[in-house]
């Protein structure tokens, strides 16, 4: 009896589990069929709107291209300070030779001099003049003489063998590895090899330096001719690759130059957010912009003010007239609405343009004001190129996006609420403002935020209508990126603008609650 029961409990258990799997089974499947119908959408969201949020803050920060194109001066400079008021040792002048002769190769440098010109004016034009001499230096001197001793060094072997060698052992000589990297660097880039092509003068040059500071050198095959080498740089005629780039530029003297260098080495910089906010990264550490070059800060306050002026306009202009779409009959409101959608189906620059003709001085506007003579001749109004004309224009370009969330809500509040309020004996201005005026407040906070965030962010009627006190910060943005082409500071300034909505959306949320927020 006690078997029987014992079997059964066990093909209970059985079925039990049997039973779990298959539910686990189906919920499993049920979510993969989920998630393959959101897919395409999903996968829309993350390429069309993560990822290029994700390249912008990461834009904001990066600052590879110093490390990148100056990895041996990089390097050396660890051991310079700044604060010594001189400029770098003869050691960091032969690392950043090696560095400029494969960067110029590459046309590298002139990127990389536009990079730090950003930060320390004239940089620019340092890395233009040294990259068109770097290859004609007189470091053929050392080329010359090593030939001399042995006609082995012209061959592309002997550079070959050397670069295996160095490749295990890089500190028997450390400046010709670094040099021979850089310039196998270089040759892959032109898709060439190191055994086909003959060694220049900056290899030479490298060697000559590590022979004369006393470097072991290699062992094995390369010994004899090393030993030979080493026994006669004592005798060589040498040069200064620190006067040679002095008699390109006086400038490269400057510790304020390599001080800007070795600020902006590091991969990841502050450099951009701080230029951002009115500060600038130095030699010396954080300072302030000076007071002339103050611009940022301003931007964005004038953003958020005019943006706040907008929406408030909005929300004054467009209230009666949703107020009037949702009341009016059927028919009669149904003309005013394509009235209301007819900006959506002119192009926003032409709209822009009939502005530009309506608010200048000579336009429409003053000239029907001085025929009214509300105002004389002399007294046309500033209405073009300043904050008024942006003003203006983006109101009526935004109005619409206002009135649509605001007549969707109004036509949801029943009218019977209202003429209950009247028949208990409240006025018209009290049945509207204690009952009609509450109801439509989703609607006034959706056509807010709307408008709110599309403003901050409008690029072409600021741009048209603005003039120099009525830009945006939208407009800096879309400067740096298609005329200074300085791509990292365009991305610090959308990053803080996208953080200011971000807190501007919280605080909304916190004061006003987000679930206000409806569109009918």
């Amino acid at each position: 009896m006690s078997d029987t029961v014992e079997s059964a409990d066990q093909i209970s258990g059985e079925g039990s589990r049997e039973l779990k799997r298959s539910l686990a089974r189906a919920l499993r499947a049920q979510k993969m069929r989920a998630l393959a119908m959101i897919a395409p959408l999903l996968i829309f969201i993350l390429v069309t709107f993560i990822a290029p949020i994700a390249d912008m803050l990461f834009r904001s920060v990066e600052n590879e291209i110093v490390s990148d194109t100056l990895p041996l001066t990089v390097k050396a400079l660890d051991d310079w300070d700044y604060s010594s008021g001189q400029a770098p040792s003869e050691k960091v002048f032969a690392a950043f030779y090696y560095d400029m002769y494969v960067a110029s190769e590459l046309k590298e440098h002139t990127r990389l001099g536009s990079r730090l010109n950003y930060e320390t004016t004239g940089i620019s034009s340092l890395f233009r003049k040294s990259g068109r001499r770097v290859d004609r230096f007189d470091t053929d001197i050392y080329t010359k003489q090593f030939t001399a001793l042995d006609p082995a060094w012209a061959a592309p072997a002997t550079w070959e063998t050397l670069a295996g060698v160095l490749e295990e052992t890089p500190d028997a000589l450390p400046e010709t590895a670094g040099a021979l990297k850089d310039y196998e660097h270089m040759l892959k880039a032109d898709g060439k090899t190191l055994a086909k092509t003959k060694p220049v003068d900056m290899l030479f040059t490298a060697l000559y330096r590590d022979l004369a500071a006393g470097a072991p050198g290699p062992e094995g095959t390369l010994a004899p001719i090393f030993a030979q080498a080493k026994a006669a740089v004592g005798s060589f005629e040498t040069v200064s690759i620190r006067d040679q780039f002095s008699a390109i530029d006086k400038g490269w003297l400057d510790p304020e130059v390599w001080g800007t260098i070795k600020a902006y080495a590091p991969k990841f910089t502050p450099g951009y957010f701080l230029t951002a906010i009115d500060y600038k990264l130095t030699p010396h550490g954080i300072e302030k912009q000076p007071e002339d070059q103050q611009v940022y800060l301003k931007l964005f306050w004038r953003t958020l003010v005019m943006s706040l002026a907008i929406t408030v306009s909005c929300i004054l202009l467009g209230y009666p007239v949703a107020y009037l779409l949702a009341n009016l009959p059927m028919r009669t409101s149904n003309l005013l609405m394509i009235l209301v959608l007819l900006p959506f189906w002119t192009s926003l620059l032409v709209r822009t343009s009939a502005w530009k003709v309506l608010l200048q001085n000579q336009g429409v506007i003053n000239d029907i004001l001085v025929w009214a003579h509300i105002i004389g001749e002399d007294g046309r109004l500033a209405l073009i190129n300043n904050q008024t004309g942006t003003i203006i224009a983006m109101t009526h370009i935004l109005l619409p996006f206002m009135i649509l969330p605001l007549y969707s809500v109004m036509q949801t509040i029943p009218p019977t609420y209202v003429r209950a309020a009247k028949s208990l004996g409240a006025t018209d201005w009290t049945a509207f403002w204690r009952v009609y005026f509450p109801q439509s407040v989703p609607g006034i906070g959706a056509g807010s935020i709307l408008v709110f965030i599309l403003a901050i962010g409008y690029y072409i009627t600021p741009e048209l209508v603005g003039g120099t006190s009525g830009i945006f910060i939208s407009n800096r943005i879309a400067y740096h990126i298609s005329s200074s082409l300085n791509w990292g500071l365009a991305a610090a300034l959308g990053s803080i603008l996208l953080a200011a909505v971000m807190l501007l959306y919280w605080a909304y949320d916190k004061i006003v609650g987000i679930d206000n927020v409806k569109l009918g």
